[in-house]
């Protein structure tokens, strides 16, 4: 009782039963009696048995590992998606090895071979870089969150309707002009519709709207500058009017408020603020950050819960293509204080 390691042999000395029996409770518990099984049970628990994760996966076959490839974990929604889907383990089993491809396709494609190694048994992305046409020829199932999917099975949220949430939100509190600040983003991709939902609402309600389109990086050294000649470009065209502003992120959004307060000491009257993810920063904010929520606790779930259909499909049926699947999760707007008046205005 006192060895580092127990082995089978110790448990079958120490139960009276063979070797062969203790490997059946281990591989085939239901072919033993409920006594026998609960003999076991409480052998281990005397010997102190703890289970050789090697010797199982050497001997099954099945890491029970999941890859997670992001793009960065500068934006708070990637960060929080990341914490959700760990979460999952207690529910679905299933351990992760994360890799942050800091945008870098070369890189990523250097994790993927790094992951294949390990013998993952899925894939979870959000990394924009590699197509997926690429991605389904990797040996295992694929789950995208968030970026193009077209070949691959994906979990998103309804970004045309989350960007419309927002809109219609901005339109509601008076605003005169609406803009919308993105990065360059490929029609092809999820979040583009956050673009033309947003379009689409300004142009068929004769609204006066501006979008702003730029290249701001993923780490703060690079998104505050960015934001600050933002900032400056909006305030000399727009320097009367009362503006509405749709960021694609709440971290950008975030930066922004930031940029606001430092001027002014507070949120003028002159701004409206929606972002986008309701992610943590976006209630914890200086101001609390109205956003429209894409329940990232959901997609996490729902992701994990599809990729381990489609493991188990691809393991009961190795011959046979992977059904590409794509599901949708509805967005939810939430009314903070960047909606409302709470400065002194200028």
């Amino acid at each position: 009782m006192g060895k580092q390691h127990v082995t089978f042999s110790d448990i079958a000395r120490y139960t009276n039963f063979s070797k062969t029996t203790i490997s059946r409770y281990f591989n085939r518990p239901d072919s033993l009696t409920p006594e026998n099984q609960e003999r076991i049970r409480q052998a281990l628990i005397d010997l102190n048995y703890k289970e050789n994760k090697v010797a199982k996966i050497l001997a099954k076959g099945q890491t029970e590992f999941v890859g997670i490839l992001v793009p960065n974990l500068y934006q708070h929604y990637f960060s929080e998606m990341l914490n959700q889907i760990l979460l999952t383990y207690e529910e679905f089993g299933y351990k992760f090895l994360v890799f942050v491809g800091n945008e870098n396709e070369e890189v990523e494609k250097r994790y993927l071979e790094e992951l294949m190694s390990y013998q993952i048994e899925g894939l979870i992305i959000m990394s924009h870089t590699i197509p997926s046409a690429e991605l389904k020829e990797l040996p295992c199932p694929i789950v995208s969150i968030e970026r193009e999917d077209e070949y691959i099975s994906s979990v998103n949220c309804d970004n045309y309707m989350g960007a419309i949430q927002a809109t219609r939100l901005l339109v509601r509190h008076g605003c005169d002009v609406l803009i919308h600040v993105n990065s360059p983003t490929s029609e092809n991709t999820p979040a583009f519709q956050r673009i033309q939902g947003f379009r689409d609402f300004c142009r068929e309600n004769s609204i006066r709207h501006e979008i702003i389109v730029k290249n701001m990086g993923v780490t703060h050294s690079t998104v505050s500058p960015a934001m600050r000649r933002i900032l400056t470009e909006i305030e000399e065209r727009y320097p009367y009017e009362r503006k509405g502003i749709f960021f694609s992120d709440d971290t950008r959004a975030n930066e922004f408020l930031n940029l606001l307060v430092r001027q002014y000491g507070t949120l003028p009257d002159s701004y409206r603020i929606v972002g986008f993810d309701n992610s943590p920063i976006a209630e914890t904010a200086v101001f609390p950050i109205s956003t429209v929520g894409q329940q990232i606790d959901v997609i996490a779930r729902t992701a994990v819960k599809l990729l381990v259909e489609l493991i188990r499909q691809k393991k009961e049926h190795p011959q046979e293509p992977l059904e590409i699947r794509h599901q949708v999760i509805m967005p939810v707007l939430y009314q903070r204080e960047t909606t409302e008046y709470i400065g002194q205005g200028y």
